[in-house]
């Protein structure tokens, strides 16, 4: 069987976040064995659209949307977040932590 690359594993802990929750970059790189790489984790979200991840649930440490440019410059991103549910002002996820999905918790 083939060995996943870092990308790859990325991809496969971001298709498990649920509907309505939310995780951080940097809580999946801990989850992977890599607790200072969350910018290649960002990086991963980033060429994440055609592998069928809902990178809309990726956000930053503090509940800000990041990545949003990434979105064809719309406020998808938050459309998206916010037909699930969550509440997003300013850019940023209100009541963050009831909605943060910590992978190393939760799988």
């Amino acid at each position: 069987m083939e060995e996943l690359n870092f990308f790859d594993k990325v991809y496969e802990v971001a298709k498990l976040i649920p509907y309505g929750r939310v995780t951080s970059y940097g809580a999946i790189a801990k989850y992977l064995g890599a607790a200072r790489s969350a910018r290649m984790v960002g990086w991963a979200m980033n060429n994440s659209s055609a592998k069928d991840v809902p990178a809309h649930r990726v956000v930053n440490r503090v509940g800000v949307l990041t990545g949003k440019h990434h979105f064809g410059g719309t406020n998808l991103m938050q459309q998206l977040l916010e037909n699930e549910g969550i509440e997003v002002k300013d850019n940023q996820i209100i009541d963050f932590q009831t909605h943060f999905w910590d992978p190393a918790k939760e799988l």
